[in-house]
């Protein structure tokens, strides 16, 4: 079964005419080109592209129309990102540093259409090892790390109760551990494998979501690793970023979880090493532009991702500005890749 995450057939039928709703706002759509238009009505409905957040003043002619500054694309942003017809999913990077509740997750739902889906990454609360000053250093262990009631009670309950059936995916990004964790990874496992367990089902509220687990420290990608998520229904997301290096370690995990949906992030070129957020952030700069073309990457996805759709599960993939310079421009590059 291995063999079936690469197949050469291309992708199935055209996706459904999408009905964008959501209350008026004073962003306007960009003109989107016929043969964009095309171009998403050429891709399966079971695959949701998209991008890490969605307030960049830089996407003008790209997203919406005209200029205008972070903090009103931030507000009324997202209703017109999501009529963008390539445009079917976001990643809500934010709760990853102060929960948000379910009222916020129900007005972020308001404003995109019925298919369309969210990937959410899980408070640092309970995903990340550490407790780190502002320059991002860990300076003791978290007590609350991958807690079971907390992770229900302020991700997982409130993502339910708001966003209910566009749930795509909810995902625990386990920042890099600390070096006194990695010589223990069976203790961290059987911490993960006892909140996997408590953690309440998705599917009665969104039978399109699932519970993802994406990881920095390549000593997490283990078979051992794959079948505790097996074991509780969950899936593996493969984070691109320089941090984990070779993807093939993290293909052979999503292989040991095949077949099933798969859920990707692309956070961050290769170019930048494991801490070159700031780095990529000063070359970007508007993130207007590709700079920095990733083939090997594209290709990559482009034969995962097919060999999911084809076997008919659900697909997200979120893109950060910082994988190529301009996550738009890179999602209609992979569309392309994926719909000839």
């Amino acid at each position: 079964m291995q063999d079936a995450l690469f197949p050469d057939e291309i992708l199935p039928a055209p996706a459904a005419e999408r009905r964008p709703k959501g209350a008026g706002s004073s962003i306007q759509p960009a003109s989107v080109d016929a043969d964009i238009v095309a171009l998403a009505q050429r891709l399966p409905p079971q695959l949701h592209l998209g991008t890490s957040s969605w307030s960049y003043p830089g996407w003008a002619g790209l997203v919406w129309a005209g200029e205008h500054g972070e903090s009103l694309l931030s507000r009324q942003g997202l209703q017109v990102y999501a009529q963008h017809p390539l445009m079917r999913t976001v990643s809500i990077d934010r709760n990853f540093y102060r929960a948000l509740t379910a009222a916020q997750y129900e007005r972020y739902a308001a404003q995109v259409p019925d298919d369309f889906r969210f990937v959410i990454k899980a408070p640092s609360l309970v995903s990340d090892a550490q407790v780190r000053d502002e320059d991002g250093r860990g300076q003791q262990l978290n007590s609350a790390f991958l807690d079971p009631a907390l992770a229900a009670q302020e991700f997982v309950q409130p993502a339910l109760e708001g966003l209910g059936a566009k749930i795509g995916a909810l995902v625990f990004q386990l920042s890099p551990l600390a070096p006194s964790q990695l010589a223990n990874m069976p203790e961290v496992l059987q911490q993960l494998d006892t909140m996997l367990a408590a953690l309440p089902s998705l599917q009665p509220v969104a039978p399109d979501g699932v519970i993802a687990v994406e990881v920095r420290d390549p000593a997490f990608l283990t078979p051992e690793f794959a079948s505790l998520l097996k074991r509780h229904g969950a899936t593996y997301c493969l984070g691109i970023h320089p941090k984990l290096g070779d993807l093939e370690l993290q293909l052979k995990v999503l292989r040991r979880l095949w077949p099933g949906p798969l859920v990707c992030r692309w956070n961050l070129h290769a170019r930048f090493g494991p801490f070159g957020y700031e780095e990529a952030q000063k070359r970007y700069g508007l993130f207007d532009q590709i700079l920095d073309p990733a083939p090997a990457t594209h290709e990559l996805l482009a034969r995962v991702i097919r060999a999911t759709v084809e076997a008919g599960h659900k697909t997200y993939i979120c893109i950060s500005n910082h994988a190529e310079g301009c996550a738009p421009r890179t999602v209609q590059a992979l569309a392309q890749a994926l719909a000839y």
